[in-house]
């Protein structure tokens, strides 16, 4: 087992009865180690690419990806420290999270983008899925998420969970898909942005729908998957997982 591992969300991968596969995307001479679940469904399926937070792409992660293609959904997460260098190729070379957070932190911002235009592009080319993408990311995942949304016309809906926003209204004006924020009421370095974003977002006409969930901090959908949750965050991310799957569904 590795450093990395989280055993409720491997019980809950080893459980599943859907599909999982490791593909390689390339992007030019890169190539971006992604997970991927299927859902067990008759139609082709909304895709999601699923970014993770500054730890990696972890079991939870994967995990959480599971349960979109349980809901129907078609989830990619990509590993976007794939490939940072010699010694360390993907999340589960580093020698510990937080050797991976400190790396997560030197990573190009183009390269991330880029690295995501090609799986975005990726999913396009899966004969299951219907041409629909969203994404949705968590923590440093849900900053590159809203970052993304800047960058690419071809997104349906844009879900950030407790991530910053850009921070100059030029960026957001590039915005085309809705955005939809989720954040932990016990969090207000990321909470302190909300008002901010939403003055700037409704002069540009854009679609900025933040929700804050009460009781809980920050990560409360990682803290509240877990089994051992305290009610208020397993109730959090029950309320908002629920919510992820109606705007999933209205696309």
């Amino acid at each position: 087992m590795s450093i990395y591992a989280q055993q409720f969300a491997l019980d809950i991968l080893e459980a599943s009865p859907r599909h999982h596969e490791w593909v390689k995307v390339m992007n030019g001479n890169r190539t971006v180690h992604c997970f991927v679940a299927y859902p067990e469904i008759s139609a082709s399926a909304t895709t999601v690419i699923v970014i993770h937070e500054n730890r990696g792409l972890t079991d939870w992660v994967r995990c959480f990806a599971d349960e979109l293609a349980e809901a129907g959904y078609l989830a990619i997460a990509p590993d976007l420290l794939s490939g940072f260098s010699e010694e360390y190729e993907n999340t589960s070379e580093f020698p510990s999270s937080d050797d991976a957070r400190t790396a997560i932190y030197q990573l190009d911002a183009e390269q991330v983008t880029a690295d995501l235009k090609a799986v975005q592009a990726y999913l396009a080319a899966i004969p299951s899925a219907n041409g629909k993408v969203a994404i949705a990311g968590f923590c440093w995942g849900g900053s590159q998420t809203f970052r993304y949304a800047t960058n690419d016309a071809g997104i349906q809906a844009a879900m950030v969970f407790y991530g910053s926003p850009p921070k100059e209204s030029e960026e957001l004006a590039r915005i085309t898909s809705p955005v939809y924020g989720f954040y932990g009421e016990s969090d207000q370095r990321i909470n302190a942005t909300i008002d901010g974003t939403a003055e700037k977002m409704d002069k540009l006409r854009k679609i900025y729908d933040p929700v804050i969930y009460e009781s809980v901090g920050h990560a409360f959908m990682r803290r509240g998957n877990d089994p051992a949750a305290e009610e208020a965050f397993r109730e959090a991310y029950n309320t908002a997982f629920e919510r992820l799957t109606g705007i999933l569904g209205g696309l």
